[in-house]
């Protein structure tokens, strides 16, 4: 996105891509969960037995093949892999060049461990037992989280939490808490039809060197060969080939593509301009939108030579370009994006990828390479007291200044907790769950951004109505018009706001299936209906659009539902009007404020909200993680204050 859709692979008339990592502490509801086996039967062929890691003894996969290549040295900071050989031991999945095409219809291979019941860790059952505070004092919740070293608690199994955790992890008193029985978070991929389903993060976004996610996937050999070839990762930001497509309209046919590609292009050089106002202390207008609108206006005379029908039909076009950039953006108008801090955000170089095994596939790559026991699911935290002094039950000697309350009741003591949930749960729930409540000027930073829902529709058909070279179907209402306001009416025209459907690909892998893409509060309302209901609007959708009102309705639908994730409240964040880039720092700085505090870091804050030009993306996201763990790491190898009188 950016975290899901991130400039939505180029955009939907230059190529269609789609962010906003969701659920990074709990569930979207329609993700199921899913632990991949490092192993499995119908897999290419690797080899399981007992290594060591950490000092444990752990359950390890070996590559009977040859080294995975690694391009070196990585440009980025903090991106340093080691290589991986022929034969050595590490946790790890041999390349699913192969692995969809083997997977059965109804449960693919990879959800088959999560789905023997909630509570459980990779690794085996983690002990369980609850805290009860007595005389002050609190039973620990785990005890292996017993120990004299410094305890670091993360919030959150999304890509950030697990980057924490994955650079925290020779830290012995690591625990990982998840609200969901999954880990990932707003990486959520589902069986559909006879393939998979990205509900959230679907792309990575400018594979090439300097991306962490494109980094790991190579590493763990998650990419198809395509992705790996140097000529695609070198592909300049924004210099993606368009896909085939076809533009239908309102009318019930297929929109002249010259005119189509008119309107576009004029769009998005609009789009582009919008950076020459990055750091300016007057923009011309407070957002976007208001501006991009502002600039149509100023071109109507002469659009489309003066002539009124070719000219309606290229302002019909700019207002489906208005609703695409709501998509990549993740918010409900671009009225709501602040124009200054909008060329702030960085595209990497690289051809947009997908993981042939699904994008959760990394997440458990990541869960795997943690000691057993580090991961505790469905622990959703209710409180976070932090500037406290709190010691366990058998300890008068050992205090802590952070307790982590779960809704079970179970509490966990420590030194440092990570916070990595979604900003849109911040901003449902700061007050309550931090206390003391956070200082003002992060509370603010809180309010400021924005966070947006973006979701996804997903159709299977008995036999395909597009033509097989197609990838992308646009849909173009041709009666609207950037310069006019919408419709307010949701439960009426919410169907409207959807920006067309890509094609998966290929079918022979996913079956005859389209994925929808729509925003805002049209999408949040969307949610609220039936999978009938959703299912019948598609239809008239699409019949109105090929004018065909025979077409044979979908054999079924899927769809996200992250506004309505209570860990979540959405999908990604972006700059809003009235916040900046400063706000994105302000959440990223950890508590407490003051450097000379004896106690310091025991607040951190990751997230992909918390990135300043990768916000909304997965590797912003890893890469906020990786940050704050290096921040602790830092911090431990510091020599440790003396407490003050």
């Amino acid at each position: 996105m950016k975290v899901w859709e991130s400039r939505m692979a180029g955009a939907l008339g230059m190529a269609l891509g789609a962010a906003p990592m969701g659920c990074v502490s709990g569930t979207a509801g329609q993700c199921a969960s899913a632990a991949p086996p490092p192993c499995q039967a119908g897999r290419p062929r690797c080899e399981v037995g007992e290594g060591e890691q950490n000092g444990e003894r752990r359950r390890v996969g070996r590559v009977p093949g040859g080294p995975y290549s690694r391009r070196g040295p990585l440009s980025h900071p903090g991106l340093l892999l080691p290589p991986l050989g022929a034969g050595s031991w590490f946790i790890t999945a041999p390349r699913p060049t192969s692995i969809l095409p083997r997977l059965p219809r109804s449960i693919p291979s990879f959800l088959l461990p999560f789905l023997r019941g909630p509570g459980g860790s990779r690794g085996g059952a983690v002990g369980g037992g609850r805290c009860r505070r007595r005389g002050g004092r609190y039973r620990p919740a785990r005890a292996a989280m017993e120990g004299s070293g410094r305890r670091v608690v993360a919030v959150g199994a999304g890509l950030a939490g697990l980057g924490a955790a994955q650079r925290l992890r020779g830290h012995g008193s690591l625990r990982l808490l998840e609200a969901a029985g999954r880990a990932g978070g707003r990486v959520c991929t589902r069986p559909f039809a006879s393939g998979l389903a990205e509900m959230g993060a679907h792309w990575i976004h400018g594979p090439s060197p300097g991306n962490p996610v494109f980094c790991l996937a190579s590493r763990y050999g998650l990419l198809g060969p395509e992705a790996a070839r140097e000529e695609n990762q070198q592909v300049e930001a924004g210099g993606h080939p368009p896909m085939p497509s076809v533009t239908y309209g309102s009318s019930g046919k297929v929109l002249n593509p010259k005119a189509v590609r008119e309107a576009r292009d004029l769009f998005y050089t609009l789009l582009a301009s919008t950076r020459a106002f990055q750091g300016s202390k007057e923009p011309p207008w407070p957002s976007v939108g208001q501006y991009v609108r502002a600039e149509i206006a100023r071109t109507v005379p002469t659009m489309a030579g003066g002539q009124e029908d070719a000219r309606q039909l290229q302002l019909a076009v700019l207002a489906a370009c208005l609703k695409l950039e709501c998509c990549i953006s993740g918010t409900h108008s671009m009225d709501l994006v602040g124009l200054e801090p909008f060329g702030e955000y960085v595209s990497l170089p690289g051809l947009d990828c997908t993981f042939p095994g699904g994008y959760s596939s990394l997440a458990e790559r990541l869960l795997l390479d943690l000691p057993a026991g580090t991961v505790l699911f469905n622990k959703p935290v209710r409180t976070i007291q932090w500037q406290g002094s709190f010691r366990e039950e058998g300890d008068d000697a050992r205090v802590f200044p952070v307790r982590v309350e779960c809704e079970d009741g179970d509490f966990f003591l420590a030194d440092h907790v990570v916070i990595t949930v979604p900003l849109g749960f911040l901003k449902e729930r700061h007050q309550e769950f931090f206390q003391p409540p956070l200082p003002e000027r992060k509370a603010q930073a809180i309010r400021n951004l924005g966070f947006g829902t973006n979701n996804k529709i997903f159709l299977e058909f008995e036999q395909p109505f597009w033509e097989p070279e197609q990838q992308l179907l646009e849909v173009v209402w041709e009666d609207e018009s950037p310069l006019e306001e919408p419709s307010g009416d949701l439960e009426t025209n919410w169907f409207r706001k959807l920006i067309g459907f890509v094609v998966l690909q290929p079918p022979e892998q996913h079956g005859h299936v389209l994925c929808g893409f729509i925003a805002g509060k049209e999408s949040e309302h969307m949610e609220t209906l039936s999978d009938a209901e959703v299912l019948s609007a598609m239809t008239r959708v699409l019949r109105t659009m090929t004018g065909n009102p025979e077409l044979p309705p979908p054999r079924s639908v899927l769809r996200s539902r992250w506004h309505s994730a209570p860990y979540t409240r959405g999908s990604y964040s972006y700059v809003a009007v009235g916040s900046s880039g400063d706000d994105i720092d302000v959440l990223a700085q950890p508590l407490p404020e003051d450097p000379r505090d004896p106690r310091p870091l025991q607040l951190l804050f990751a997230g992909e909200a918390t990135h300043r030009t990768f916000y909304s993306t997965t590797h912003g996201a890893l890469l906020s993680g990786w940050r704050e763990a290096d921040r602790l790491n830092q911090l431990f190898q510091a020599p440790v204050p003396a407490p003050q009188s």
